[in-house]
């Protein structure tokens, strides 16, 4: 039988409680699924641990095939869904090696990790485990905040600060680092400098209406080209009309048809993995962040279905 079910093969209402009814294990498989349900490193609501399971059962909706790509991603990636990390909620660092951990071993099979966040806390164990494999990475970083805040409270690790930690660990390569969407008050005029004190590229909203996605793109290929590239998605990147379950909300931003024209356009990137993050589901009654969210995660997954058939192509080619 054929992974993901279809609703013709069976109702959607009747789940195995994984993202798309997906198996949690699969011979040869080169994508999962992976829940990272830690939410106690966010600043101001919380209740992201509830995520990976209200995106998963949004997911129930959504169908295999991808028509503007044309791939079955879930299909063709031989996809799993392996679960929550059994994190700690009030120990950020044993919940940091539990998240890393699993992902290395995914990591050393040759499977792509989707990662189900979470406050944006636990792509900091995510990159670490990217760099354990691939040595530093690129970043391309969708968000409306920068997360290179050094502390909070005196608290040096955060959903605030991901992105200082993970250049003084040395797992990003800093001028393939590109921080889209950024827009919103602040807190000092310096708080963005951070991140240009780094090296990162930020595109601000702003710079992001004037210039068009594809100048962005243009830009993001020509300095990344083929370096393994992590692509780490904050919710809040979306306008709150469009999803309002998340934990910082900025208005002015993209609604979801803006935002998925720009993902379904970031082919040709050696993806080694992709998170999600910052989906409250308390606050999304509606469920129309979830579904976003999950359409977000169908969206990755045809990345790196194309990914994969553009390398089996190259061997063919010799």
């Amino acid at each position: 039988m054929k992974y993901p079910l279809s609703p013709d093969v069976k109702p959607e209402f009747c789940t195995t409680g994984t993202f798309m009814r997906l198996p949690s294990s699969k011979e040869n498989a080169k994508l999962a699924i992976v829940g990272m349900p830690f939410d106690t490193a966010a600043s101001f609501r919380v209740g992201a641990r509830f995520a990976p399971q209200a995106i998963r059962q949004a997911s129930m909706t959504l169908f295999p095939y991808h028509p503007i790509h044309q791939v079955y991603p879930f299909d063709e990636c031989n996809a799993i869904d392996i679960g929550d990390v059994p994190v700690i909620p009030h120990n950020i660092h044993r919940s940091y090696e539990l998240i890393e951990n699993a992902m290395v071993d995914l990591m050393k099979q040759g499977i792509i990790p989707i990662g189900l966040g979470g406050d944006h806390s636990v792509t900091l164990a995510n990159l670490r485990a990217a760099a354990k494999i691939h040595g530093p990475v690129a970043l391309i970083h969708f968000d409306s905040h920068t997360d290179t805040w050094d502390t909070y409270y005196e608290e040096k690790y955060w959903h605030g600060s991901p992105f200082i930690r993970a250049h003084e660990e040395g797992l990003l390569q800093p001028d393939k680092v590109f921080q889209i969407g950024i827009r919103g008050t602040l807190n000092h005029p310096g708080d963005m400098q951070a991140s240009y004190d780094l090296g990162y590229q930020v595109i601000t909203t702003p710079e992001l209406y004037e210039r068009g996605f594809e100048s962005v793109l243009k830009q993001m290929k020509e300095v990344i080209g083929d370096t393994p590239c992590f692509l780490t998605f904050d919710i809040d990147f979306v306008d709150p009309s469009c999803a309002p379950g998340t934990g910082t909300l900025e208005v002015g931003g993209f609604n979801s048809l803006e935002t998925l024209k720009m993902v379904r356009s970031l082919t040709g990137f050696n993806y080694i993995g992709f998170d999600l993050v910052e989906v409250l589901p308390t606050y999304d009654p509606t469920q129309i962040t979830s579904l976003l969210a999950a359409t977000l995660v169908h969206e990755f997954a045809s990345l790196t279905a194309l990914k994969i058939k553009d390398q089996e192509k190259e061997n063919v080619l010799g």
